[in-house]
């Protein structure tokens, strides 16, 4: 047993023998390279006149600012006297009083602000953002805590924007109500119109333009209900406002129009654009708009929808 375990796991090929041998001198060598490198650094510094040597001439080999300070900081053993930190650039502008909300370019640049962020305060500005009091400074994308902090002593804002506006609410209501016409198109009003009506913001007024004008306009004031994020407590108090002074939608000839075309209408999208092409590639024309109903994707729900969008001229 045991002669068969040693003839197993004991005998090597003659490859593997020279394997083996290869791996002990590698290992030999790793083991004893410390032992002979430490002992050449020894060696080689030994003499401590040949390490200052060495030592000076690396210093001939900085520029004269480093040789300079090192000389200076380290013999001299103060180095904090002769630390001198750098200009920081957030710091080199000059300071004087100003107004955030009407200073110039050349004014931010004269209080040394960096380009990036007069940029940034210049397109807040210019979208009718405003600064209401000091601190609000602090809200500037890209101004630091310490430029905020040496700006905000000089900052004079107006009186009448020296505060948040108060009990303007109330008024803006107001004035936004006595706006309303008695009835509103919903086909030709704009975001301006459809903003002064009640629980309609900016966001929503232009959510039923784009989905207006990807329709093609609409047939029916309750088409208004399918805008996204509409609440229908909303719609049920601007629906007496809403009104279609007969101007007709714009139609699609669904016997020239592309799959690219039909796709992008929000009653049609890719299924049934697909469907009607494939029908048409296969029938010919449709000789009517009816015909649309043949196809199985198409209910008679859907249709009653599509139908002021079709047309075969």
């Amino acid at each position: 047993m045991w002669k068969k375990f040693i003839s197993d796991y004991l005998s090597f090929t003659k490859k593997e023998r020279i394997g083996i041998i290869m791996l002990l001198v590698l290992i030999l060598f790793f083991s004893l390279l410390p032992f002979f490198y430490s002992r050449f650094i020894h060696e080689k510094y030994a003499d401590a006149a040949a390490f200052k040597k060495d030592i000076a001439s690396l210093r001939l080999k900085q520029p004269d600012s480093i040789k300079k300070y090192t000389s200076s900081a380290f013999e001299d053993n103060n180095y904090n006297n002769h630390y001198q930190p750098a200009d920081n650039p957030r710091f080199r502008g000059e300071l004087f009083y100003f107004d955030p909300n009407t200073a110039s370019i050349a004014d931010w640049k004269k209080l040394g602000i960096r380009d990036k962020t007069i940029t940034t305060i210049q397109k807040y500005i210019s979208k009718g953002g405003r600064f209401y009091k000091p601190e609000d400074i602090g809200k500037i994308w890209g101004l630091h805590p310490d430029e905020v902090k040496r700006l905000l002593p000089y900052v004079q804002i107006p009186s009448k924007e020296d505060r948040y506006p108060e009990n303007n609410s109330a008024a803006k209501f107001f004035d936004k109500t006595k706006s309303i016409p008695a009835v509103i198109d919903i086909n030709n009003a704009d975001t301006s119109v459809l903003i002064a009506l009640p629980g309609i913001g900016s966001k929503l007024a232009q959510r039923i333009i784009n989905f207006r004008d990807k329709l093609g306009g609409f047939y029916a004031v309750q088409q208004v209900t399918e805008t996204f994020g509409l609440p229908d407590s909303t719609f049920q108090k601007i629906k007496t406002k809403l009104a279609i002074n007969g101007k007709t939608v714009k139609q699609i000839n669904i016997n020239t129009a592309s799959l690219d075309e039909l796709k992008v209408h929000p009653y049609i999208r890719y299924n049934i654009a697909n469907a009607i092409v494939q029908y048409r590639s296969q029938h010919g024309n449709f000789t009517s708009v009816a015909v649309i109903k043949n196809i199985m994707l198409i209910s008679d729900d859907l249709f009653n929808k599509l139908e002021p969008y079709l047309s075969v001229q």
